[in-house]
């Protein structure tokens, strides 16, 4: 229900914010087109997961992502195969793993954080200096306030990416709109041709490269 007192586009400041978050999403996605090797969302997840904790098993990686042992595995096998992670024994138990970016998985967060600063920096460009100042304001009370409020558990997910993937932001992500862990997601690899997000701008679709599979 609207707040009272409320008028015009801030009738409905949830529905505001679910728009944005689109929008975001689809900066997100265009902008990957440009990032080596094409990863999916739940590979990418996986990759802040690790970054922010540096060492942990593929257990806590799965709680993190919402999905059971098997899944993760698979996941983890094709992050290792393109140089991304690597797994190593734990020092303590020879039942687990630690698990660790490469610094070719480091690169590609790095890069992921470039395109998506220089793809923001163009929308913030065309905008008044005042609301760009509303803006940040806005998003530094609402990321405070989404500090405290618990993301919903999920259910374990069959695949490392399907309906378990969202059951939580990954690691450090404070909400569900933190931007690393609303990365767009694509074809995974062998999948076949298929149009990429809409570029922002309103430029026509472009096309999205393929990505590492996450299910054999």
């Amino acid at each position: 229900m609207p707040s009272p007192g409320r008028s015009g586009a801030h009738e409905d400041p949830a529905a505001a914010l679910g728009a944005a978050a689109e929008l975001l999403a689809a900066l997100h996605a265009h902008g990957q087109d440009g990032a080596s090797p094409a990863v999916s969302t739940s590979q990418m997840r996986a990759l802040i997961a690790v970054e922010g904790a540096e060492g942990i098993n593929l257990r806590a990686l799965g709680a993190v992502l919402g999905s059971r042992p098997p899944s993760v595995t698979r996941l983890c096998d094709r992050l290792e195969a393109v140089g991304l992670l690597t797994r190593s024994p734990h020092p303590s138990s020879r039942r687990e793993v630690e698990l660790r970016l490469t610094p070719r998985g480091r690169a590609l967060l790095e890069e992921q954080r470039v395109i998506r600063a220089r793809a923001f920096s163009a929308v913030l460009a065309r905008m008044a200096p005042e609301a760009v100042d509303a803006l940040v304001t806005g998003l530094e009370a609402f990321r405070e306030a989404a500090g405290g409020v618990a993301p919903p558990a999920g259910p374990p997910a069959d695949t490392a990416e399907g309906p378990g993937e969202a059951a939580g932001p990954a690691p450090g992500s404070g909400s569900a709109l933190d931007s690393d862990a609303a990365l767009g997601s694509g074809p995974a690899l062998g999948a076949g041709p298929a149009e990429g997000a809409a570029a922002p701008g309103g430029a026509g679709p472009v096309g999205t490269p393929a990505r590492i599979a996450d299910t054999a």
